[in-house]
């Protein structure tokens, strides 16, 4: 989620797949999706796990391999028999595992090698019929309650916005200011605001950051306005919240009223309303983007503020927190619940149900374009899903399977273009 943190880098090295190093003598192993493009299998069809095997041996060699099959909480599913291969010297050989899935979800296939004084392992995540998940919402009675209530709390708040031109940085076609303004709890919070120099109104993309990331101008388009946000705590936004990222998402846990996402989740509202506030923007054709955090971000503002008209999040986080902490285990919310007597993962997971942005879901009405990254481990795809399920409105996303807690350079020019085909301009190249 944005800088990732020492937590975050254990989670990493916990999942990332294990093999030899690149260069060195051995077997090299890499993930190959022979059945499926993208590593996702449609219902009634076979599941397929497939490895390539490189000989960078001096000499032939015969290598011995078993398959395991487990879901994303890691319970098994199969076990293979032992099977033998023959691969000469600087060869390549794929070798795949059909598997029998018990159902919708995502499913892990690990291949175990040994030869004559090597072994080496890697595990590769699939997914089987991902959009027929549908966990149950986790909403309490007044949920819909609370969130009204923090909205007319936010309504209350002087927003005084204030606009400072950026000299050094409006070159060319484009003006640049640092935007304040005051936010629930009269929180300033502030952003980068890119207004090209043509006459307007123009379109907006609203960039929500990353867990402790620091938004900051792009300098990308001439016919969109880009106003890159920073909640409070992250980048500009610092005046009043301080501290470190990585306790963020526990400040105030213990109570919905103060939680730290109650306040960010308003400040993405707030900054909804300075653009709907402005002339240069048609407020008509307001679309939110963000990854990790900023891709939960997406989802929240998207629910909250009915004013957003499209919403492109990847591998977003805040969705389905039942489900996420048996798929990813975070040593830092042990110790914080083990932190006081009165903190229970019951109590926990009540609050937080509130931010979940899976039972806002359903408040999306806007078309959402969602990237995944396949073998995440820090925003698993069981939980990405959790939450696109849940929408309403016309929806897409594209999976990237060979990627981790990112997708790749493809991705944003799409969603771009996306964008910018709903607002009626010309595509990108």
């Amino acid at each position: 989620m944005g800088n990732v943190k020492l937590v975050m880098q254990g989670l990493i090295v916990l999942f990332v797949f294990v093999s030899v190093a690149y260069g060195a003598p051995g077997i090299h192993i890499r993930p190959v999706f022979e059945k499926s493009d993208n590593g996702i299998f449609d219902k009634n069809k076979e599941v397929h796990f497939g490895f390539e095997l490189n000989n960078r041996l001096e000499n032939p060699v015969e290598v011995k391999f078993t398959w395991q099959v487990v879901t994303d909480q890691k319970k098994s599913v199969s076990k293979s028999a032992p099977s033998t291969i023959e691969i000469p010297v600087d060869e390549k050989r794929v070798v795949s595992h059909a598997a029998k899935i018990p159902g919708p979800g995502f499913y892990k296939g690990t291949i175990i090698c040994s030869w004559k004084g090597g072994k080496v392992n890697q595990t590769v995540q699939v997914g089987y019929a991902p959009e027929k998940l549908l966990p149950p919402l986790t909403s309490e009675p007044d949920f819909e309650k609370f969130w009204k209530e923090s909205l007319a709390q936010l309504r209350e708040i002087d927003p005084q916005y204030q606009l400072m031109h950026q000299q050094e940085l409006s070159k060319g076609e484009l003006n640049v200011y640092e935007v304040r303004m005051r936010s629930h709890g009269n929180i300033r919070v502030r952003g980068w605001y890119e207004v090209p120099k043509t006459k307007g109104p123009h379109p907006v993309v609203l960039r929500v950051p990353g867990y402790g990331s620091n938004m900051k101008p792009i300098g990308r388009f001439k016919d969109m306005i880009v106003f890159s946000f920073n909640p409070r705590g992250h980048g500009n936004s610092q005046e009043d919240i301080k501290g470190k990222p990585s306790n963020y998402w526990i400040r105030g846990l213990d109570n919905k009223e103060g939680y730290y996402y109650q306040g960010a989740y308003l400040d993405c509202v707030r900054a909804v309303d300075f653009l709907c506030s402005r002339k240069e923007v048609d407020s008509k054709r307001i679309a939110v983007k963000g990854g990790s955090q900023g891709g939960g971000l997406s989802f929240s503002t998207a629910a909250l503020d009915p004013r957003i008209s499209l919403c492109a999040p990847h591998i977003p986080f805040l969705t389905n927190w039942d489900l996420y902490f048996k798929t990813s285990h975070w040593p830092e919310m042990d110790k914080w619940i083990e932190g006081k007597e009165s903190r229970t993962w019951q109590s926990t997971l009540k609050t937080m149900s509130y931010f979940d942005t899976m039972n806002m879901a359903p408040w999306i009405k806007c078309p959402v374009f969602m990237g995944v990254g396949l073998q995440d481990a820090i925003c698993p795809p069981v939980t990405n899903f959790a939450v696109y399920n849940h929408l309403k409105g016309k929806r897409q996303y594209r999976v990237y399977p060979f990627n981790k807690h990112n997708v790749d350079k493809t991705f944003h020019p799409l969603v771009f273009n996306w964008m910018r085909k709903h607002f009626g301009l010309n595509p990108i190249q």
